[in-house]
């Protein structure tokens, strides 16, 4: 059972991946991302593979229009990918030198443009989900990459709102945003360099959740310089290295990359932006997303962000 349902109450598609229940559990033994496994070269730096248990598949099979108004289905057409982001088994993404995550960011760049240029695909979502308390299987460093034959809810309603909002006051609102937390500092700022700020928002869900932002107003990474993809691979181990001091432990964490959609419209409103969001609360406890937060879908934050925000920006790395 490969497909994907509409969902007619919430207006989006379910993709349906039976096939998934098969893929590696934390194996022990083997890793099929060291070399020595299958289409692991001998030597490399950072690697693309395709997503051998894909939710989304370029060969997807056709599915047949089923009439019903209600219960529509399509096909599950898109890709998957993996981002293996060393060939060191036991390290993580903090652990390398900034050079080394600037490959990293470079790579993220090159499937961005080769992944949107293909047929059909509107949405290029690149992330990292990280340690056994955010689901992952396979504990080797790596990202992913999943690629939508249209713009992903949850991104269309920020679309949404840039784009009213830019249609209205004719200025972008994550640049506001971003000014208005700067004329907070240090309130809620954690860290910050010359071309990068990340702070807890004002509006935090989640009691660490971090939003990094570049400070020059670009829709993805491919128009990032060279200066600022730099500073974004120092950002990135600056952060991550503050949840982990902060922790004691390499904090579990989601990473995902906003840009805008290669749809092949513009979208001028619309800036680029990567959040961190931590299922962490404290040490020993996790926030789960219960029946508020996942039927109601309204958030409870049991901590204040500028709290969490000097915490952070107080860890000794």
């Amino acid at each position: 059972m490969h497909e994907m349902r509409w969902h007619p109450l919430q207006k989006e598609w379910v993709i349906i991946a039976a096939h998934r229940q098969g893929r590696p559990m934390m194996p022990k033994n083997f890793c099929p991302f060291c070399k020595g496994a299958e289409e692991i070269p001998e030597v490399f730096d950072v690697l693309a593979l395709p997503n051998k248990f894909a939710s989304l598949q370029e060969d997807a099979k056709k599915i047949e229009d089923t009439g019903d108004e209600l219960y529509k289905k399509r096909s599950a057409y898109g890709a998957c990918e993996v981002i293996v982001y060393t060939s060191e088994h036991d390290a993580t993404l903090k652990s390398q030198p900034v050079e080394h995550i600037r490959k990293v960011i470079d790579l993220w760049d090159k499937r961005y443009k080769e992944l949107g240029a293909k047929k059909e695909i509107e949405y290029v979502f690149e992330f990292e989900n990280k340690g056994a308390a955010i689901g992952v299987t396979l504990p080797h460093p790596h990202g992913q990459i999943y690629v939508f034959p249209f713009v992903p809810p949850k991104i269309q309603n920020e679309l949404n709102s840039a784009k009213e909002y830019y249609g209205e006051k004719k200025k972008c609102i994550f640049c506001e945003i971003l000014e208005k937390e700067r004329k907070a500092a240090p309130s809620r700022i954690v860290c910050e360099n010359e071309q990068f700020v990340a702070f807890i928002p004002f509006y935090a869900r989640l009691p660490y959740e971090i939003h990094l932002y570049p400070k020059r107003h670009v829709q993805s990474v491919s128009q990032l310089t060279g200066k600022e993809r730099d500073a974004l691979a120092a950002m990135l181990k600056d952060i991550i290295s503050r949840y982990d001091s902060v922790f004691g432990f390499e904090l579990p964490y989601m990473m995902m990359l906003f840009q805008e959609p290669t749809d092949g419209k513009k979208h001028e409103y619309f800036h680029f932006h990567i959040e961190f969001r931590p299922m962490h609360r404290s040490k020993d406890k996790l926030k789960f997303l219960a029946s508020v937060e996942s039927g109601a879908g309204n958030f409870i934050n049991d901590t204040s962000p500028e709290e969490k925000a000097k915490e952070l920006r107080d860890a000794k790395i």
